[in-house]
């Protein structure tokens, strides 16, 4: 019997397809079976009698910016140090449009240094801790134009079109009222002077050809553990868009969306409470969540609040080592699928690569079992859960593609979409403990399925 046959056979795939005109591609993640992200062929066969998962693509609802990952700077070193050859086939395999490639189509950044960089760092240091510099005289790009910047430039050789997500975990610390990078708050003096360095920020990436198309206010307001990091309070978020970033933005002709929140789903009040504001609500184009707590189904009540506003969700980490038969199933289920049935236009995992180390990061606070989609180690390269997550959506659902309804079934998480060109995709996960056989319908098409316990199965057609 040929391989791909015995590994259908295991995951417990069939299809059978009763509109012979139509044409369906299946890509399987079966973990258990030991089957990560491989493209099937249709086999005949499936008992009559099973549920179905009906497509209704009639139905639309959110548009889709994209799937994808954090470019941090410790992923951006990872690439840097690999050989000019692997690294280009890593990024295509990526970034790029073949048929070995994933696709990924969207990506955050940090202004200035996260907690995945060696150390904590602005966009405008300054050596006296006592000195201020309000006309930002000092501002620029720093450390990012050694890594982050040259590989960034890379990936938009590959895809020009791959958008572009920033979020701030730390102002300088000047504008602070503890002077450090670790917690503390903005202080209210200094609100102006901060809307001006994030103007800074988006003409200085447009100057190196960046386009930023959105940028959250605040990394987690509510966690000022991390390093670097703030504490950021609704009404502190909300003043500082509808009096001084918002109008900074409008007259230096910026278009780039302004996101709120951007932390856990166990508080979909601090978001409501932003865009409640009527100062801040005119700039801001929705809000942000990370699932570190709370329940994804938050995210629908925020957008029930404020139906005319963006969901976007921008972060969750996997926890080194990695369990491909525990993670995948999880992350699945939250954000691939129930993040975009809860109105998110962009699925981002925590984040692009990791070293076998799990360098760098900060110290006081910087994620020291932070997993990347993929391990770089030298040229090697290992494919983690996250990448395998991702890789379900970004390499079938193009931006602009919209959410379209599908029946949800009890044991059968699922999304769907109708892509630009047409093409329906559809994302399911078998959260049962026994192997499942269902029937995918949409109008005149019928495909009749199976997944095993823990398997997710992307059906394009």
């Amino acid at each position: 019997m040929k391989k791909s046959l015995l590994l259908l056979l295991a995951s417990g795939f069939l299809m059978s397809c009763q509109s012979p005109q139509s044409q369906i591609d299946f890509w399987l993640t079966d973990p258990k079976s030991g089957i990560l992200f491989e493209k099937n062929p249709e086999l005949p066969g499936a008992q009559n009698d099973i549920k179905s998962i009906i497509i209704d693509s009639e139905t639309s609802f959110q548009s889709m910016d994209g799937f994808g990952f954090t470019l941090s700077q410790g992923s951006a070193r990872h690439l840097l140090q690999m050989s000019d050859s692997a690294r280009s086939i890593l990024l295509d395999e990526l970034f790029g449009s073949g048929e070995k490639s994933i696709r990924i189509n969207y990506l955050r950044l940090s202004v200035a240094a996260s907690d995945l960089n060696e150390f904590p760092f602005s966009y405008n240091d300054l050596q006296d801790s006592l000195a201020v510099d309000t006309e930002l005289l000092n501002f620029s790009l720093s450390y990012d134009t050694l890594d982050v910047i040259p590989v960034l430039k890379m990936i938009l050789d590959i895809n020009p079109e791959i958008k572009l997500m920033a979020s701030p975990w730390s102002p300088p610390t000047w504008m602070k009222d503890n002077k450090d990078t670790r917690g503390g708050s903005l202080l209210e003096e200094f609100e102006p002077v901060y809307a001006q360095y994030l103007v800074k920020y988006i003409h200085a990436m447009q100057e190196q050809g960046i386009q930023i198309d959105a940028l959250t206010i605040q990394n987690e307001p509510l966690h000022p553990g991390n390093n670097p990091s703030l504490l950021m309070l609704p009404e502190q978020q909300a003043r500082f868009i509808g009096k001084h970033l918002g109008p900074a933005f409008q007259e230096a002709d910026i278009d780039t969306k302004t996101v709120v929140y951007d932390h856990n789903a166990d508080r979909p009040d601090y978001p409501i409470a932003v865009m409640s504001d009527s100062l801040a609500n005119p700039f801001i184009d929705g809000s942000a969540f990370h699932l570190y707590g709370g329940e994804i189904e938050a995210l629908s009540e925020v957008h029930q609040a404020f139906p005319d506003k963006n969901i976007y969700f921008t972060e969750q980490w996997v926890g080194a080592p990695g369990n491909l038969e525990g993670d995948i199933p999880w992350h699945v289920k939250n954000l691939l699928i129930g993040a975009p049935r809860n109105w998110a236009k962009t699925v981002l995992e925590w984040n692009l690569s990791s070293n076998p180390e799990l360098t760098p990061h900060t110290d006081r606070g910087g994620c020291d079992r932070c997993l990347g989609a993929v391990t770089i180690d030298g040229d090697q390269v290992t494919r983690n859960p996250a990448y395998y997550v991702i890789a379900h959506a970004s390499k079938f659902v193009d931006d602009g593609s919209l959410r379209i309804d599908s029946e949800s079934i009890e044991g059968l998480p699922n999304v769907a979409f109708l892509t630009p060109k047409g093409k329906k995709v559809l994302i399911v996960l078998n959260d049962s403990s026994e192997p499942t056989q269902f029937q995918i319908q949409e109008n005149e098409n019928q495909f009749k399925s199976s997944l095993n316990p823990g398997a997710t199965g992307t059906w394009i057609w």
